[in-house]
């Protein structure tokens, strides 16, 4: 969809942004990427030229045609023979040829390139999800899910489709300029000077447009972003609009930003319409010039009819290649501005490998240890002072405190989701920075607040941790976590499909599904963060027995805010501010009548009310 020069639109209306360093993303671009198609290229731009000569050789010889049938009407009148129609089949079957080489060749160049700009963002694309698994979880800590999807798929997208639209429009584009102006100047000079004299008013003028129009282009994407935001919150949270009668509220901040992107979009397209109208008329003032010269020349005798005729369609065809250009230079820009956000992302820098190859967890018991532990999100802001404790395999460990303490961020570090800045936790003496990041997590098994099943069956969101298992350890699993009998009621049974949303099963069910994912797994290490917070009452006591039972013989790691959950934990870590304030039994915590004490007391009288 045209914009304006400078200005184009690209797939899903995204207008141009310019790249901060074109020539170094440009020369990335073909160094990286577009260096490994060098043949294929060489290829397009072969077949690209040869289409443009055979279709700038065609009005030169319809030219001959008509100049045929002119002289041989001259000629009866004169009294001769007349037209000469088998020369004029000839012309007519040479040109007819030379169109559908032209066509062929053209055909050629475009599935070449098509090829090449899609095996291009292929690869790109698969870059990117490798990317995504090496990147540390402190970078999506600072951009946002919809950043990173507009460069799997905006971005993407942009460079593909203007990939292979540009390239082979620069080719044909510069090859048309160049052969249209030798097929000129070998018609005459003097008509070919009328029609360059235009060029400098029409560079003024387009440049003027271009220059008042791209800042509107660039405030209408402004707003469209916010339009989009605004309607991705909306929709994702419109149950809580309805529920607080928002409706009006949100529709007023909608108006107003969707009144500026129509006022934006407005002039923008105002002024990006008027570049066809001021092109059209000098194209016609110089057609009037052509076609006086033409006449005049053509009295004296210095040039012929069909030769005119030639001339005024080269003269009609001369303009397009450059407005072409202009529009070219647009979507290059927005090429490489895509491609510069894609190589941004993928220079981003990774998780650090400290593995050691000796270091494996095969035989390992679940000993873990944190030694003077501490840690911040940022440089700036530390949430983990100074965390000591030990744990010994098969014992049952609670972390509980107040909102904001720091129990979930111990176990992301346990996880080396993060990794800790100073100190150091260990697993049976081996420092977790000596293991294989994947091969570490295979260790532990994890059940959160936030539960998470993906589109697909009941059986494989089941599987999810053990491909392998079988048919009897995914029922087994299932009956362990007392979900299996709400599964036999499905329509499928196990073969009954989940949506991507989840929302075809209730809170409740989808954390009794994570937990027999866990339990099929049979990690050892168990990580439980508030595991049973969606479940009824009734529910959780099954639960409780079936964790109890599964927690046997592992090291388990749980998270509670309902402290009466934990009551038969082996050791109670009490954090605030991300220190260990207090840590024991639940009988020596409650002896203690300290901050733990305070804690369940409070709780235990707000559920009596």
């Amino acid at each position: 969809m045209p914009g304006p020069m400078g200005g184009q639109m690209g797939p899903g209306g995204a207008t141009t942004q310019k790249a901060k360093n074109f020539k170094q993303t440009a020369k990335k671009l073909m160094s990286h990427y577009l260096g490994k198609y060098r043949l294929a290229l060489i290829v397009v731009l072969i077949f690209a030229i040869g289409s443009t000569i055979f279709t700038i050789v065609g009005p030169k010889i319809l030219g001959n045609a008509t100049t045929e049938i002119f002289n041989g009407l001259v000629n009866k009148v004169s009294g001769g023979s007349g037209i000469n129609f088998e020369k004029i089949a000839q012309i007519s079957i040479t040109l007819l040829i030379l169109y559908l080489i032209s066509s062929l060749f053209s055909f050629v160049q475009n599935y070449t390139m098509t090829g090449v700009s899609q095996k291009l963002t292929y690869q790109m694309r698969n870059d990117i999800i490798i990317k995504i698994n090496n990147l540390p979880m402190k970078y999506f800590d600072k951009k946002t899910n919809g950043e990173v999807l507009s460069i799997i798929t905006n971005d993407i997208d942009t460079l593909s489709f203007n990939l292979s639209q540009s390239i082979t429009q620069i080719i044909t584009s510069v090859c048309t300029i160049i052969g249209i102006l030798i097929m000129m100047f070998s018609i005459s000079w003097q008509m070919t000077l009328i029609s360059l004299i235009i060029l400098p008013i029409a560079g003024f003028l387009v440049k003027n447009i271009v220059g008042k129009s791209q800042k509107y282009f660039q405030r209408q994407q402004k707003y469209l972003a916010d339009v989009n935001g605004q309607v991705e919150e909306i929709y994702g949270g419109l149950n809580i609009v309805k529920a607080f009668n928002s409706e009006e509220k949100v529709m007023k901040e909608f108006e107003k930003a969707n009144k500026e992107l129509y006022h934006s979009g407005w002039k923008s397209q105002f002024l990006s319409g008027l570049m066809f109208p001021v092109m059209n008329f000098i194209s016609n003032v110089g057609y009037v010039g052509v076609a006086v010269a033409g006449g005049y020349l053509a009295i004296n005798g210095t040039i012929t009819v069909g030769n005119i005729q030639s001339f005024i369609q080269y003269n009609k065809q001369f303009t397009q290649p450059i407005n072409q250009i202009a529009q070219i230079s647009a979507m290059l820009q927005s090429m490489i501005a895509a491609a510069e956000r894609i190589f941004e992302f993928l220079e981003e820098p990774e998780e650090i490998d400290t593995h050691k190859k000796e270091v494996t967890i095969e035989n390992l018991k679940g000993n873990v240890k944190f030694e003077h532990v501490k840690f911040g999100y940022d440089e700036e802001t530390t949430i983990i002072h100074d965390f000591n404790s030990e744990v010994h395999e098969g014992q049952k460990i609670a972390i509980v405190g107040p909102t904001g303490a720091g129990k979930t961020t111990m176990v992301k570090l346990l996880m080396r989701f993060y990794d800790v800045t100073e100190g150091a936790i260990l697993i049976d003496g081996h420092n977790i920075k000596d293991f294989d990041r994947g091969e570490l997590r295979k260790m532990f098994g994890m059940v959160l607040q936030d539960t998470w099943l993906f589109g697909g069956t009941v059986k494989d969101n089941i599987k999810y941790g053990k491909e392998e298992a079988t048919d009897d350890q995914v029922i087994e699993a299932a009956k362990a976590a007392h979900v299996h009998h709400f599964i036999k009621t499905l329509p499928q049974g196990y073969h009954s499909v989940i949506n991507e949303e989840s929302s075809n099963i209730s809170a409740g069910q989808k954390q009794l599904m994570t937990i027999a994912r866990v339990i099929l797994a049979d990690p050892k290490i168990l990580i439980l963060d508030e595991a049973t917070s969606s479940i009824d009452t009734r529910t959780e006591i099954q639960i409780q027995s079936a964790m109890d039972n599964l927690m046997k013989g592992r090291t388990s790691f749980i998270i509670a805010h309902r402290l009466s959950t934990i009551k038969n934990a082996d050791l109670i870590l009490v954090m605030n501010h991300g220190d260990i304030v207090e840590q024991g039994t639940h009988e020596q915590l409650l002896e203690k009548n300290g901050f733990y004490a305070e804690l369940y007391n409070s709780q235990f009288e707000v559920e009596e009310e």
